[in-house]
């Protein structure tokens, strides 16, 4: 039945894709730490970001845009260097906040602004776990030879955003069961923050590094 909608190797394709989403990569650390740090209803709009970030990359995919990006190397670079910049934003603010916030902290009125959902899908689209992911690995379950490739793009699309929801809830209830964990605990948060805005520049170099 898969077959006749343009869909090969399901399992394979369900096997690769559960493995590259339980690979650690800035999605999940942003709604691990939006649940960390601002409470389930954040990390909640964190993943409702994320998961139209996948959506608007598996409409581009189904457009031919990854077949492009995938054959033009100049594209390609234009697009690794731009999810190279948002990352190292998102590292140098998440690092420079919790350097500010050893003189003072915060306010809650500047907390409540930021955007969570706009972040993550902006997050979403520029992530290089998932550009990888839609550009070399999705499309090759696609059979060429289909007339009408919507519905293999579609169904493929509703595995992945299944498998994602799951893992992204889990994160969201581990970010929640930490939250009560480190309360009181100040040093452990703001060494928490250190580390995440690092691992953003790390996902920042890994995708620079990247070949298309």
């Amino acid at each position: 039945m898969l077959h006749d909608v343009g869909i090969i190797n399901v399992w394979t394709f369900l096997a690769g894709a559960l493995v590259i989403i339980l690979l650690p990569g800035p999605n999940s650390l942003y709604v691990l730490r939006t649940g960390m740090s601002r409470g389930a209803k954040a990390a909640t709009r964190a993943i409702a970001g994320v998961m139209l970030g996948d959506l608007v990359l598996i409409f581009l995919a189904w457009a031919g845009v990854a077949t492009l990006i995938r054959t033009s190397p100049h594209i390609f670079m234009v697009v690794k260097y731009l999810g190279a910049m948002f990352l190292l934003y998102l590292g140098a603010k998440i690092i420079i906040g919790t350097l500010r916030k050893r003189d003072s902290e915060q306010p809650a009125e500047a907390v409540k602004q930021e955007n969570y959902f706009l972040r993550a899908l902006l997050l979403g689209v520029t992530n290089p776990k998932a550009i990888l992911f839609y550009v070399s690995f999705f499309i090759q379950f696609i059979d060429p030879a289909v007339t009408h490739t919507a519905p293999a793009f579609a169904l493929l699309g509703l595995m992945i955003q299944g498998i994602s929801l799951s893992y992204y809830t889990i994160l969201l209830l581990a970010g929640a069961m930490m939250v009560r964990f480190l309360r009181s605990r100040a040093r452990l948060v703001k060494l928490a923050n250190m580390l995440t805005g690092m691992l953003f520049f790390g996902f920042a170099v890994r995708l620079v590094s990247a070949q298309s």
